[in-house]
């Protein structure tokens, strides 16, 4: 068999596997469009919800999602980038850091369950802080953290030495050096990291099961230490706890959710992509 035969033949196995990961997507997002795109509209978007949660709108639960997200960047940005760079800039290779890499990416895989639980233990019981958006916010960050790090670590690895080394002989200090030169040039991909690690805390259901979320509430929460509804597990709820819900309403929830959680991926890419321009290599 000729070398373009093989050729050809591993690009149409490719093509496949595309097509195979690619197709179901589309299924699930059309399914979600067709069924759901009936059920949007203002006084659902904008509206409480009532009758049961059978009528009205699904106000709280956007909000709820919004602020727990908000709160999720807030703690695990800074903690996230800074412990990266720590790893990528400062940390020498040790036993030390290894055992830290090696605890980082067994935390990527422990399920979500698991880190509900833990913010259980230590949040909402051991530090008092309640089932409120305060202890929501840091189960998920914590959550986020392992993503956040791997890839902005990567991200940091990936600009060429040559630019340290350019700082370091014209007199910067090193901070000086990743603050001005590094950072700027590792954004595109830190922003990546940022953005999976807030997606997947957008979408969680379990954390939030025992941390925060609310069955049902009249209003919106007025501080950290409230409770909050949330678009996953409002979904959840509305799909299994409440008898003789219109299936239009469940996909409707869905298609809001899932359009948040895309417009947030395509923000994401916009930014990214615009500093990608900037980059000096």
């Amino acid at each position: 068999m000729s070398r373009y035969v093989i050729q050809r033949l591993g690009f149409a196995l490719l093509a496949l596997a595309a097509l195979v990961v690619v197709v179901p997507i589309l299924l699930v997002v059309a399914t979600v469009l067709v069924q759901g795109i009936g059920a949007v509209n203002w006084e659902f978007l904008t509206a409480m919800p009532r009758d049961g949660m059978k009528a009205g709108g699904i106000l709280p639960a956007i909000v709820g999602t919004l602020l727990l997200t908000a709160g999720t960047a807030l703690v695990a940005i800074p903690v996230g980038v800074g412990g990266a760079i720590y790893l990528s800039e400062y940390a020498h290779d040790t036993w030390w850091t290894r055992a830290i890499r090696l605890a980082i990416v067994n935390l990527a895989g422990i399920p979500s369950v698991v880190y509900g639980l833990f913010g259980l233990g230590l949040f909402v019981l051991f530090l008092q802080f309640g089932t409120s958006i305060l202890a929501g916010s840091l189960t998920l960050a914590i959550m986020t953290l392992p993503i956040i790090i791997s890839t902005a670590e990567e991200a940091l690895r990936a600009v060429p030495t040559e630019f340290r080394t350019v700082n370091a002989s014209l007199g910067g200090t090193r901070w000086q050096g990743i603050r001005q030169v590094v950072l700027p040039q590792a954004l595109p991909g830190i922003i990546t990291g940022v953005i999976l690690g807030l997606l997947r805390a957008a979408g969680e259901t379990a954390p939030i099961l025992f941390t925060v979320a609310a069955f049902y509430l009249p209003s919106l929460p007025q501080s950290p230490f409230d409770q909050t509804m949330a678009l996953p597990y409002h979904l959840y709820v509305i799909s299994t706890q409440v008898p003789g819900m219109p299936l239009q309403t469940q996909y409707g929830t869905a298609l809001v959710l899932l359009a948040l959680v895309l417009s947030m991926n395509v923000a994401a890419t916009l930014i990214r992509s615009y500093f990608r321009r900037q980059r000096q290599w």
